[in-house]
């Protein structure tokens, strides 16, 4: 195992809240005698220069979180370890931020282990030149604009045309996706070391409403067909990357970057932690029958 010398500790910049966990992480470390930094509110450029000189980063939040911290820390071979202050935390390690002490005696002494996940790349074209570019560790997300109106989308899959949808969106996901808005849209679930591209399409009307599993090295285009009246947007990992225009093509294949989570649960962690988040977690009412209700 690496020697962890230098450790960052990136507070979520939209939840207050982080910010104590985040300085408390930083002092227990210090005390252990490792080099730390702390950002409580940072873009993905603000962070860089600090996070190349690290050997891991803390991530305070939730999946959200998870996810931002993925994207700046994978071009510089970089593990994430998620500290859970969300609703969900699927991609967390640690559940308890009060708790953090006693997983970094565990963390320090080499008790982890890695876990590589796969990125996908967006590119949107027009006119031949590239507009925009990100990574995804989720997914890139075709979809409208406003609600009251379907979109048209022309799929080919390395070149040649597969299909054309017509729904509200389509959702080109990586393994860690599937279990994202891809599993709520009806794909199957991808275990995250899998390598595998899959397309879901949103809501499809009169045409192909099954996902397709494809291989890494696949290379996936979406075109928007013109039916003047639905504005078409595409997302990455739940961020706006680009409007789109006519005939803008978007381009999605396997990135070369990979996300490294640090863990340490048991390599099977997996698929107990998506059972216990996919049994009933609404909780019951305070005035459970209709009688109780004052209107």
């Amino acid at each position: 195992m690496a020697t962890l010398k230098h450790i960052g500790i990136l507070a979520h910049p939209l939840r207050p809240k982080t910010a104590p966990v985040a300085e408390l992480i930083a002092q227990q470390l210090q005390a252990r005698g490792i080099d730390t930094w702390v950002s409580t509110r940072w873009t993905e450029d603000d962070v860089q220069a600090a996070v190349e000189q690290s050997d891991l980063v803390v991530a305070i939040g939730g999946d959200g979180a998870m996810l931002r911290a993925a994207r700046v820390c994978a071009p510089y071979q970089v593990p994430v370890l998620g500290v859970n202050m969300g609703q969900l935390g699927f991609l967390t390690e640690i559940d308890d931020p009060q708790n953090c002490d006693s997983h970094f005696d565990r963390l320090l002494s080499g008790d982890y282990w890695i876990e590589s996940r796969m990125m996908v790349q967006a590119q949107v074209m027009r006119d031949g030149e590239v507009e925009a570019c990100a990574d995804a560790l989720n997914d890139v997300v075709v979809s409208r604009r406003l609600v009251t109106s379907t979109i048209r989308l022309e799929m080919y899959i390395d070149r040649d045309w597969a299909t054309t949808y017509n729904g509200d969106a389509l959702i080109i996901a990586t393994p860690t996706g599937s279990t994202a808005y891809a599993l709520a849209s009806g794909g199957p679930i991808l275990p995250p070391e899998l390598r595998n591209i899959l397309v879901v399409p949103v809501a499809p009307h009169l045409s192909m409403d099954r996902p397709i599993v494809l291989a890494e090295g696949a290379l996936v285009d979406v075109i928007p067909v013109p039916n003047g009246h639905a504005d078409v947007v595409v997302s990455v990992d739940g961020r706006l990357l680009w409007d789109l225009q006519e005939r803008d093509r978007v381009s999605v294949q396997a990135s070369e970057n990979i996300s490294r989570f640090l863990r340490m649960r048991g390599k099977n962690y997996f698929y107990r932690s998506l059972l216990d988040r996919l049994e009933p977690r609404i909780p019951v009412p305070s005035h459970p029958t209709w009688n109780d209700r004052k209107l």
